[in-house]
């Protein structure tokens, strides 16, 4: 129990946040040659290196520089709409047939390209080994809608989910994946770097990403005729003509010259900032130790990039909580803590941590979409489901978790005090 008159701590002056970007002075370099070259809009040697850097980094043969990785996630849908069912997601008939599972404990971003395209997600809980998509939640999925040919996964705060399990259990059923890597650049899962395994892939590079451009993101893929199409696609659909010439629906998708010039920057220090990430989180795993709590889990077979660090309290070390739409109250007891009373003891310091992303399934938008558990349906909400004998790990995860500042430029001194901070909460 946090009690600020007992716990004197005194707030940091400048704020340390949760994941701000971090500079090194060859973004500088590469912006104002845009400026002076004067290729400030979508074309210019800034997107090619960028593009260039990104398939080289992750490990594909092509990268097409987008606004967003969510333009990204976009048009990869599409893409797999296309390959899947020779037509759109949304184009086809049935309210089945329009059916695409994603990752539940995710940031909306990955689940709402599947409603662009009219597609209607199915959400697949997650498992407490990599806080990832479970294995067998979607093979149970395919047992109950077999006919459904679209997977989108993402691997969370950084760590790699099980993707081989996952791509078989896809094999298996003539599926195809799409790859949300926006949280795990450089992370590497049996020797193979995220964003490799699908076979339309997306990262991110948005203000708080482990490098970044302010806004941002590539479509990855080994698929040349894919990645014409997405760069097609991304121009507004151009035809190569000597007007403008449109037959299919395109975007304003394509990545600007200028800020290509801050991620052109960026690439060369991804090491050096997963580095920093993961010395944060052996620190936070070190200094939390003898308290009811742990970080988010590392499984052997994989080497995260550390973006945020996140803890999950012991159930019993839990106080009482109430989540409701927008609030949450909680009841302060001795011993215990919850996920909300740590994040407003952290912010009282000058610190900015946050909630767990909230379960898809649990959304206001998304609440009446079907969504699989490892024993069938979650939304059946049968009598063993009340009584706690079917288990949905998201939300348990999102009840008890929550990320801490995970900034590189937080000092070891200032991560010493936030340490100190969540200690006193359960004393």
């Amino acid at each position: 129990m946090f009690n600020p008159k007992k716990h004197n701590f005194k707030p940091f002056e400048s704020k340390v946040w949760l994941s701000s970007p971090t500079m090194h002075g060859e973004e500088y370099e590469y912006m104002t040659e845009a400026y002076t070259s004067n290729w400030m809009s979508t074309v210019g040697d800034n997107i090619n290196e960028v593009e260039r850097m990104a398939a080289e980094t992750v490990g594909v043969k092509y990268a097409v520089a987008l606004s967003a990785g969510t333009a990204s996630l976009h048009l990869a849908i599409r893409l797999a709409g296309i390959e899947a069912y020779g037509l759109p997601v949304g184009s086809r008939g049935t309210l089945e047939g329009r059916y695409v599972f994603c990752s539940d404990m995710t940031f909306n971003a990955t689940v709402n390209p599947v409603v662009y395209e009219g597609g209607i997600p199915i959400f697949i809980d997650t498992e407490y080994d990599s806080w990832n998509m479970d294995p067998l939640s979607l093979k149970k999925a395919f047992e109950i809608y077999p006919d459904v040919r679209i997977v989108v996964m993402a691997h969370l705060y950084g760590t790699p989910g099980r993707i081989d399990e996952i791509q078989k259990i896809i094999d298996e059923h003539h599926a195809i994946l799409v790859e949300d890597a926006a949280e795990s650049l450089g992370a590497v899962y049996k020797g193979r770097q995220t964003g490799t395994f699908g076979k339309y892939n997306a990262i991110s590079f948005n203000g708080n990403k482990i490098i970044t451009g302010s806004a941002g993101g590539c479509f990855l893929t080994n698929d040349l005729e894919a990645a014409d199409k997405v760069r097609k696609w991304s121009t507004q659909s151009r035809e190569n003509a000597a007007w403008y010439q449109h037959e299919e629906i395109g975007y304003n998708y394509r990545m600007s010259n200028v800020i290509a010039g801050v991620i052109r920057g960026q690439f060369p220090h991804l090491g050096e900032h997963i580095k920093l990430k993961k010395d944060i989180y052996i620190r936070y795993k070190d200094g939390l130790e003898g308290i009811p709590v742990s970080m988010n889990p590392i499984p052997s077979c994989c080497e995260p990039n550390y973006w945020l660090s996140c803890m999950l309290i012991d159930s019993e070390a839990m106080c009482k909580t109430v989540c409701g739409e927008q609030e949450a109250v909680y009841v302060a007891e001795e011993g215990k803590s919850c996920p909300m009373e740590i994040l407003k003891a952290i912010a009282s310091i000058n610190a900015e941590g946050r909630p767990i992303w909230k379960p898809m399934h649990m959304q206001p938008i998304y609440r009446l979409n079907p969504f699989v558990v490892r024993e069938g349906n979650g939304r059946a909400r049968s009598n063993a489901y009340i009584a706690g004998d079917i288990s949905v790990v998201g939300e348990d995860i999102f009840k008890r978790g929550l990320c801490l500042p995970s900034d590189p430029k937080m000092t070891a001194g200032q991560q010493e005090e936030i340490i100190r901070i969540v200690r006193a909460c359960f004393e």
